[in-house]
C-alpha cells in the first residue's frame, strides 16, 4: 500500500491561524463586558461632561458654600489638577458671607434661628445644622415660626410633637427630649423650605399623619434616628441639597449609614450623588458593592459627571482587568452595548473557529484526508469550547461573584443613643466568589486536554501514512491503547495536582477546579475513542476482511 505524497502544508491554514488570532485580539480590545463596566467605557462617558471641579464652581456660583466644600474635598481627594483654584473661589466667597459659613449658604427659611444670634456670634466654619437646633431659646423660635405654616405637612409633623410611644428616643415634651424635638422641627423646617425631594415629602406627611393619628412614631422613628445622625455631620445647605436629591427614607437611612462606617469618605459619596443627581443609585451602588464600589465611585469622579451616571445607571463593578481599547470602540460600545457586546461574544467564537480549522489543516491536509480517509479535527465543538472559556476569561464577574460588601451591616439600637457616633453592628457575608486563578486553572486544564486531543490525531495520520497492510496497521492502534487513553491521565493527574494546590493555599478552594481536569479528560478520551479510533479501527478491519479474501479463493 503506498503512502500519499507529504505535501506543504497550505496558505490557508496559515491565514486562518493568524485571523484567528487577530479577531481574538480585536475582541478583547473591544471594551464592553456583561456584568461589569471596563475603564476605557467609564472614560468615554464622561468625556465632554462636567469635572468635579466645574461642580463645584457651579455651587460657588449659586453661592452654596458648603456642599462646594464637601465637593472640594472630593476634588483633593482624587487628585483633581484645578482643585487649588477651586479652592480659592469658596476661600473668596467665604470672605465676603462670612456669617453663612456655618450654614453652607445663604437661605430665607434661616431668618428665626440666625435673627437669635448676636452679631459674631455665628461660628466661622462648617457647623452640623443640630448644633443650631439643641439649645431651647432655638427650638422655641422654630416651632413658633413652624406653628404659622399653612403647610399640611409641616402641621403634620408638629403634632407628632407630643407622642409619647416611642421605641428608641425620649419623648420630644419629656426631660431628655430635646434631641427627638430638635430632629422633628429640623423635618418640618426641611418640609417649610421645599428642601425634601416631592416623593420623600409624600412619605413623611403620610407617616405623620398615621403617627398623629395612632399616637406611636412607628416607621417614622427610624428616619429621625438616620436624619440625627446627618444633622450631626452636615450643615443646613449640605443636608437639604442631598436630601432634594433623595427618593425615600431607605435612602437617608443609607446615607447615614454610609456616613458611619465611612466617615472619612463622605466627601466623596456626597459628590457622587450630587454628581448623578440621584443619591438613591448611589447609596444602592455603594451599600452592594462596599469599599470597592467606593473605588470605582471614585475612578468614575476622575472622569467627569458623564462617567459617574454612566457606572450608577448599569450598577456594576468596574472591570480593572480589561485590557486597552481601540480607538473609537468605546464610544461604539457606549452608544450600543448590546450589539457591542454580541459582537464580542461572537468575533472570540470566529476567531477559536478560524484558529482550530487552521489547526485540522495543518495536521490533516485536504489531500491526505481524501486520500487516507483520515477523521479530522472538530473545530467547530473546539471553538465553541474556548470561546466559552474566552469569555469567561475576560468576564471576571460572570461566575466570580464580587467583593463582599463591607458597607451592608445596619445599625440597630434597642435603646436610646443620643449619640450617633455609635459603632456599627458588622456582619461578614459569606463570600461566593471564583477568583482569577481559579479559572486561570479551568483554562490550563482544558488546553492540556486539547493537546492531548490534536496528539492523538496526529498519531491516528501516523499509522494511516505508514505503506503497510491494513491489519499490521490495526496491530499498530491497538498498541497506542495507552496514548488514546492518555487524556484520562492527564486529566486525573490534573485533578490530583489542583487539590494539592488548594490544600496548600496556592488557589481558592473550589472542587470545580479541580474535578474540571477530570471532566475535561472524560471528553477528550471520548471524543479519540468513540469519534475517532473507533470509525478507523472498523474501516482497517474491513479493509482486511476485504484482502483476505482473494487469498482464502
Amino acid at each position: 500500500m503506498n503512502s500519499a505524497p507529504v505535501q506543504p502544508p497550505p496558505r490557508r491554514a496559515w491565514l486562518g491561524l493568524a485571523g484567528g488570532l487577530l479577531l481574538a485580539v480585536a475582541a478583547w480590545t473591544l471594551p464592553v463586558n456583561l456584568n461589569s463596566i471596563p475603564p476605557a467605557l467609564l472614560a468615554a462617558a464622561g468625556r465632554g461632561t462636567p469635572t468635579v471641579t466645574d461642580l463645584g464652581r457651579q455651587l460657588v456660583a449659586a453661592e452654596k458654600i458648603g456642599p462646594a466644600e464637601l465637593v472640594l474635598a472630593a476634588a483633593q481627594a482624587i487628585g483633581a489638577d484645578d482643585a487649588p483654584v477651586l479652592a480659592a473661589e469658596i476661600a473668596a466667597l467665604a470672605q465676603h458671607q462670612r456669617e453663612l459659613v456655618a450654614w453652607g449658604g445663604w437661605d430665607p427659611f434661616l431668618e428665626p434661628l440666625t435673627k437669635l444670634r448676636a452679631p459674631g456670634a455665628t461660628p466661622a466654619a462648617s457647623t452640623p445644622v443640630l448644633d443650631f437646633l439643641l439649645p431651647g431659646p432655638a427650638r422655641a423660635s422654630l416651632h413658633g415660626y413652624l406653628a404659622n405654616s399653612r403647610s399640611l405637612g409641616v402641621q403634620a409633623l408638629l403634632r407628632t410633637l407630643p407622642i409619647t410611644a416611642t421605641g428608641r428616643f425620649v419623648p420630644a415634651r419629656q426631660p431628655g427630649g430635646q434631641p427627638l424635638e430638635a430632629v422633628i422641627l429640623l423635618t418640618a423646617l426641611l418640609y417649610q423650605g421645599e428642601h425634601l425631594s416631592p416623593s420623600l415629602q409624600r412619605e413623611l406627611r403620610v407617616g405623620a399623619e398615621a403617627a398623629a393619628a395612632t399616637g406611636r412614631l412607628g416607621e417614622l422613628e427610624p428616619f429621625f434616628m438616620d436624619l440625627l445622625s446627618l444633622g450631626r455631620r452636615l450643615n443646613w445647605v449640605q443636608l437639604g441639597e442631598l436630601l432634594r436629591r433623595t427618593r425615600d427614607t431607605r435612602t437617608v437611612g443609607e446615607y447615614a449609614h454610609l456616613a458611619r462606617v465611612a466617615p472619612d469618605r463622605l466627601a466623596l459619596i456626597y459628590t457622587a450623588a450630587l454628581g448623578s443627581d440621584s443619591a438613591d443609585r448611589v447609596a444602592s451602588y455603594l451599600i452592594q458593592f462596599g469599599s470597592a464600589g467606593l473605588a470605582d465611585v471614585r475612578l468614575a469622579l476622575t472622569h467627569g459627571q458623564g462617567a459617574v451616571r454612566q457606572l450608577l445607571l448599569r450598577q456594576v463593578p468596574v472591570n480593572r482587568e480589561a485590557g486597552p481599547a481601540l480607538g473609537g470602540t468605546a464610544a461604539l460600545a457606549l452608544l450600543h452595548p448590546r450589539l457591542a457586546l454580541a459582537a464580542k461574544y461572537l468575533a472570540y467564537l470566529l476567531g477559536a473557529f478560524l484558529v482550530f480549522r487552521g489547526l485540522d489543516r495543518l495536521v490533516f491536509p485536504p489531500a491526505e484526508r481524501a486520500a487516507l480517509a483520515l477523521p479530522r479535527a472538530k473545530s467547530g465543538v473546539l471553538a465553541l469550547l474556548f470561546a466559552a472559556l474566552l469569555v469567561l476569561a475576560t468576564e471576571p464577574f460572570l461566575l466570580r461573584a464580587a467583593p463582599p460588601s463591607d458597607f451592608k451591616a445596619r445599625l440597630v439600637l434597642p435603646v436610646l443613643i443620643n449619640s450617633p457616633e455609635s459603632p456599627a453592628i458588622t456582619t461578614e457575608p459569606t463570600p461566593t466568589a471564583m477568583d482569577t486563578s481559579t479559572l486561570l486553572s479551568i483554562g490550563f486544564f482544558a488546553a492540556l486536554q486539547v493537546a492531548m486531543y490534536l496528539i492523538c490525531l496526529a498519531k491516528i495520520r501516523e499509522v494511516a501514512r505508514q505503506p503497510i497492510p491494513p491489519l499490521v496497521k490495526l496491530k499498530l492502534m491497538e498498541n497506542e491503547e495507552n496514548l488514546f487513553d492518555g487524556g484520562l491521565y492527564v486529566g486525573i493527574g490534573g485533578t490530583a495536582a489542583a487539590l494539592v494546590l488548594q490544600v496548600l493555599g496556592v488557589i481558592e478552594p473550589n472542587l470545580l477546579a479541580a474535578y474540571s481536569s477530570n471532566l475535561f479528560g472524560i471528553t477528550c478520551v471520548a471524543l479519540v475513542k468513540i469519534r475517532h479510533v473507533r470509525p478507523y479501527k472498523c474501516r482497517l478491519i474491513m479493509e482486511s476482511q476485504a484482502e483476505a479474501v482473494p487469498v482464502a479463493r
